[in-house]
């Protein structure tokens, strides 16, 4: 299929971040209309003017789904994937955050990369100066035969293109055919862990997710920075551990069962970086893992986050 018969929209999924969005949607509409064809943003009801500036946006290319209510990455790429199969039905979708935006090439590159091989193309993600962003790092089930690595090792990203099992949702495209076989991702996750699992119920319903090395996106985000073991705000801690749990046990099958005990008193070892907020730890791993067993999502973020500032209100943080 030549270029000018695949058609190509993409996906971008902001909150709060103006400065960083206008750099993405720069970087995607400098490709030419026969290398993406509809750019949709899904703004995450964002209140630091993102809705008005994107409506002073003229490029017929762009389009803007504004959400009454923020429903984190995870609700904000479903949401835009329907859209965009129900109002253009593209061949192909390309997925990124709004600090995530592809090289000058990049999209020319995909279209050059035989993408037909493949029903996901993940590429390789860097820091603005060039360096390997490790956490988006494509890699395999480490739980589906033999001993293989979760995230790829840096000489892959001077390789050929190959086949992986897991990647992160910044400048990974996927076919029609993929999203017919698996559908969605599960806007009820929120945040982390939900391009794993959906990547990986790509591979895990047979089809193939080829890294190709040659097409790359920046990811301009900082480094972590913060205290080791961590997460704050402290909300993140359950959407964290209930999502990783999730993903652990739709990698692992039947095995899950044999690991769910020393995952847990791992996790509760935790307990040691959350001083002053370690009965809130408690509460929010708790819930995390009960909901995780329960394979329950769609959690009220505004309720979650209610009952942790309250916390932090009560304490005089």
């Amino acid at each position: 299929m030549s270029t000018s018969q695949r058609t190509l929209a993409a996906v971008v999924v902001t909150f709060n971040r103006l400065d960083k969005l206008k750099d993405t949607v720069a970087a995607l509409l400098a490709s030419p209309p026969e290398h993406l064809h509809h750019l949709l943003v899904v703004d995450n009801a964002s209140t630091d003017g993102t809705a008005a500036w994107l409506a002073g946006q003229s490029d017929p290319r762009l389009e803007a789904l504004e959400l009454p209510t923020n429903t984190g990455g995870a609700g904000g790429f479903e949401a835009g994937m329907r859209k965009l199969v129900q109002d253009h039905d593209p061949d192909w979708i390309a997925v990124m955050d709004d600090d995530g935006r592809p090289a000058p090439d990049a999209l020319g590159m995909f279209h050059a990369s035989r993408p037909e091989d493949w029903d996901a193309v993940v590429s390789a993600v860097r820091y603005p100066d060039g360096r390997i962003c490790p956490f988006n790092r494509p890699g395999m089930n480490p739980f589906g035969g033999g001993r293989k690595p979760l995230h790829l090792g840096p000489e892959t990203y001077d390789g050929p293109p190959r086949a992986v099992e897991v990647a992160s949702f910044v400048g990974v495209f996927v076919s029609r055919r993929a999203i017919r076989t698996v559908g969605y991702p599960d806007g009820g996750l929120f945040v982390y862990g939900d391009d794993h699992m959906y990547t990986l119920r790509i591979t895990q319903a047979g089809l193939r997710m080829g890294f190709v090395p040659q097409i790359r996106f920046d990811h301009d985000c900082a480094t972590f920075a913060g205290l080791e073991g961590r997460l704050q705000p402290i909300w993140k801690v359950y959407y964290y551990h209930r999502n990783l749990m999730l993903f652990y046990r739709q990698a692992a099958g039947p095995k899950f069962w044999f690991l769910l005990g020393p995952i847990v008193a791992k996790w509760a070892l935790k307990t040691r970086f959350y001083r002053g907020q370690r009965r809130m730890f408690a509460r929010l791993m708790a819930r995390a893992v009960r909901d995780a067993l329960r394979r329950r999502t769609g959690t009220d973020h505004a309720a979650l986050l209610a009952k942790t500032q309250a916390s932090d209100l009560k304490k005089g943080r």
